[in-house]
């Protein structure tokens, strides 16, 4: 995605255009969160996570998957939002400042581009197993183990809505 969209509020940007916003907000001393998922059927699990993840330090970016990239990661008939609407969801939270969308499998490239200071992970994560650990490292950033378990998560609320008398 090489545009910016500005109806979401300034905060979903390219990589080219965060990147310089990012350079800057480290240039001026502030501490640069980095924060990513699909964030498919927004649920209290996501809240705490993000909110955790901004408690870190100054700016909060958050990478989102598109819809081709959560497709591969979660399977056929995901996401069950749209990119489009996540990303209009996820801009409405006060904690995240930017917001730039990914269509790969993981999130080396735009580690890599805006190295940021951490890398918050989610629960379902250790230091250990978070995937881009070694690019983190490499740049000389740290990895952080953010939120409380994610229960339940979207695949089970999107599971629970389609078996509604599994409940």
């Amino acid at each position: 995605m090489n545009e910016d969209f500005d109806s979401f509020g300034g905060k979903v940007c390219s990589l080219e255009k965060l990147a310089e916003i990012v350079e800057q907000d480290k240039k001026s001393g502030k501490r640069v969160i980095f924060a990513n998922g699909c964030f498919d059927l927004l649920h209290a699990g996501h809240i705490r996570y993000l909110r955790e993840a901004r408690s870190l330090g100054d700016v909060l970016v958050v990478a989102v998957n598109s819809d081709a990239s959560a497709r591969r990661l979660k399977g056929e008939g995901r996401p069950y939002t749209s990119q489009s609407e996540r990303l209009e969801i996820l801009s409405a939270l006060d904690m995240i400042d930017y917001i730039v969308m990914f269509e790969e499998n993981d999130v080396s490239k735009l580690l890599v581009t805006l190295k940021p200071h951490v890398q918050a992970k989610g629960t379902d994560y250790t230091t250990d197993t978070v995937p881009e650990r070694e690019t983190v490292k490499s740049y000389g950033g740290e990895v952080a183990i953010c939120g409380d378990p994610k229960d339940p998560s979207s695949t089970e609320i999107g599971s629970r809505s389609a078996h509604p008398e599994a409940r």
